[in-house]
């Protein structure tokens, strides 16, 4: 059974940074391509981030040159670090696995920008 656990939002203030964490088991975490999504109150799901299990790397627009995602294949872990955060990306986040938009997720943990 796939299991994912999210970890490490918070409240922050504009232009603050916070690290995310998903722990992963159930499935071969090395071969999968992993994902970051997150959904704001009202608001679809939306796509921020992609990595294969080799480790290329792919990101919305929206987060480029703030985001970063990557992986450790040996701890079955899978990160996102949030630099320069803005109000916009106050929502709660998930890691996906497989395909972004029909792969499980875990519970997802909540990241609030505000001052």
């Amino acid at each position: 059974e796939v299991q994912l656990a999210e970890s490490g939002g918070g409240l922050v203030q504009p232009g603050g940074s916070l690290r995310l964490s998903c722990a992963a088991s159930g499935f071969t975490f090395s071969r999968s391509p992993m994902s970051w999504v997150r959904q704001a109150p009202g608001k679809e799901l939306e796509w921020v981030s992609s990595i294969s299990g080799d480790g290329g790397r792919f990101y919305a627009d929206s987060v480029k040159g703030r985001f970063i995602t990557s992986r450790d294949n040996t701890k079955n872990t899978l990160y996102l670090q949030l630099n320069s955060l803005r109000t916009e990306d106050t929502a709660m986040y998930y890691c996906v696995s497989g395909r972004w938009d029909i792969g499980p997720r875990g519970q997802g943990t909540q990241v609030t920008v505000s001052s």
